[in-house]
C-alpha cells in the first residue's frame, strides 16, 4: 500500500484522541503528576532562593527555575510513556494495532501527540502554582502559543525515545530503571536549575548537545522574555522529534518479538 502522509496524520490524530480520553477518564493521574512541579518549586526552589548562592542576573531564582521545572515535568511524563507501550503489549492491545493496516509511523505519532497533551497539563500546573508563589511569568497569546509548541515538540521527542527503549528492554522492571538513568543525567546536564556558565567545560559541551537544554532555553525566553534563540530551539526540537519518530516506528513492532 502506498504511504499517504495525510492518511498517516489522520490515523495518528484518532490514536492521540483515544489516548487523551484515557487521561480524561482517570483524572487521578493529573493530580499525582501535579505533585512533582509543586515540590520542586515550592520546596527546592524556595529553599535554594534563600541561600543566594546562584547568580541569575535580572531574575529571581524562582523565575529562573520555573521553565526548567516545567521542562523536567514534561520530560518525566514523556520518558515513561514507553511503559504504556509495554502495558498495551501485555494486555494484547498492541498486537491488535499492529495487525491493522495503520502505518507504524501513525502509531508512534499518536503516542507522541498524546504525550504532548499530557505535557500541557503540566504547563497549566506550573503557571498556576507560579502565580500562587508570586513568580512573574510573561503571559501573552504569542508566548503561551510558543510554550504549547515547545512542550509538544519536547514531549514528542522524549516519548519517541522512551518507545525505543521499551522495544529494546521489553519488561517493565528494566524500563523503569533505564528511564531513570536517561532522565536524571539529561536533567542535571542542562540549564534547568542552574546556569550553564557555572558548569565545568566538559559538562557545558554536553549541555550544548542536550535536547533538554534547547527546550529549557526556549521556554525561558518565552516565559520570562529573556534573550534566547526560540526559532533555532524549535527547529532543533522539531528535527529531533521527526528523526526519533522514524527510528521509533522501525523499533515499534519489536516490542512484541
Amino acid at each position: 500500500m502506498t504511504f499517504s502522509p495525510r492518511l498517516a496524520v489522520s490515523k495518528a490524530y484518532v490514536l492521540a484522541e483515544m489516548e487523551t480520553r484515557k487521561l480524561l477518564h482517570d483524572p487521578t493521574e493529573l493530580i499525582s503528576r501535579a505533585v512533582q512541579p509543586i515540590l520542586w518549586l515550592g520546596i527546592f526552589g524556595e529553599a535554594l532562593s534563600k541561600t543566594r548562592t546562584l547568580s541569575t542576573p535580572g531574575l529571581s531564582y524562582l523565575q529562573f527555575i520555573a521553565p526548567g521545572i516545567l521542562t523536567q515535568s514534561v520530560v518525566f511524563v514523556a520518558i515513561f510513556y514507553g511503559l504504556y507501550v509495554i502495558m498495551d503489549r501485555d494486555t494484547g492491545v498492541l498486537q491488535k494495532l499492529l495487525v491493522t493496516p495503520t502505518p507504524r509511523i501513525s502509531l508512534v505519532w499518536g503516542k507522541m501527540a498524546a504525550a504532548g497533551v499530557r505535557g500541557l497539563s503540566q504547563a497549566i500546573i506550573v503557571y498556576l502554582f507560579a502565580t500562587v508563589l508570586g513568580i512573574h511569568l510573561r503571559v501573552t497569546p504569542l508566548t503561551v502559543g510558543g510554550v504549547v509548541v515547545i512542550v509538544i515538540l519536547g514531549g514528542s521527542f522524549f516519548t519517541g525515545l522512551s518507545m525505543i527503549v521499551a522495544a529494546i528492554v521489553k519488561t517493565r522492571e528494566r524500563f523503569m530503571g533505564i528511564g531513570q538513568v536517561i532522565t536524571l543525567p539529561l536533567f542535571f546536564a542542562s540549564s534547568a536549575i542552574y546556569p550553564i556558565s557555572i558548569m565545568p567545560g566538559w559538562l557545558q559541551r554536553v549541555s550544548n548537545v542536550n535536547p533538554l537544554s534547547y527546550m529549557v532555553d526556549a521556554l525561558r525566553a518565552l516565559m520570562l522574555d529573556t534573550p534566547g534563540r526560540v526559532g533555532l530551539d524549535m527547529a532543533v526540537l522539531a528535527a529531533a522529534a521527526l528523526a526519533i519518530s522514524l527510528v521509533s516506528a522501525w523499533f515499534y513492532p519489536k516490542v512484541v518479538m
